[in-house]
């Protein structure tokens, strides 16, 4: 799996010209699933971001955890972030999975955020076509992958 983790002051989907999730403070993520992804990766990174310590404390350093801060989450999948293009210049992504496996590990996700975070996690819907709008607050933005776990 891999993440694409932004600190937001806020951020949102559209679908269909229509705000379906939107969020304040916290973070927007994009998540790609592969095809070699299994729950023992989502719980690493679910347990990664939800302990992610880059909101300000009193001081202004970047020690406070979403947890901490009462941030939210806009989850949204994006295979294309499983690209490979080595090779010539239109991308290919054989390595993404596909959506019978993928979509019950997005969704592992969704429970598994929740669960860290306290509260509803905010999402896209898999597979539409999504208009994403944040502000990136800091810039902060960190990219984790659960095949880079050292």
């Amino acid at each position: 799996m891999r993440a694409v983790i932004q600190r937001v002051s806020s951020a949102s989907v559209t679908i269909d010209g229509q705000v379906h999730s939107s969020i304040g403070t916290g973070f927007m993520v994009l998540l790609g699933i592969e095809t070699e992804d299994n729950k023992e990766d989502a719980d690493w990174l679910c347990g990664k971001i939800a302990q992610l310590r880059v909101f300000g404390d009193e001081n202004g350093l970047m020690n406070k955890d979403i947890l901490e801060t009462g941030g939210n989450i806009l989850l949204v999948s994006q295979f294309t972030l499983h690209a490979s293009y080595k090779k010539g210049n239109r991308p290919s992504f054989i390595k993404a999975a596909r959506p019978e496996q993928a979509v019950p590990l997005y969704e592992y996700c969704i429970k598994i955020l929740a669960e860290k975070i306290g509260k509803q996690v905010a999402t896209g819907v898999f597979g539409a076509d999504m208009k994403v709008a944040l502000v990136n607050d800091g810039p902060v933005t960190i990219v984790m992958d659960t095949k880079n776990r050292e």
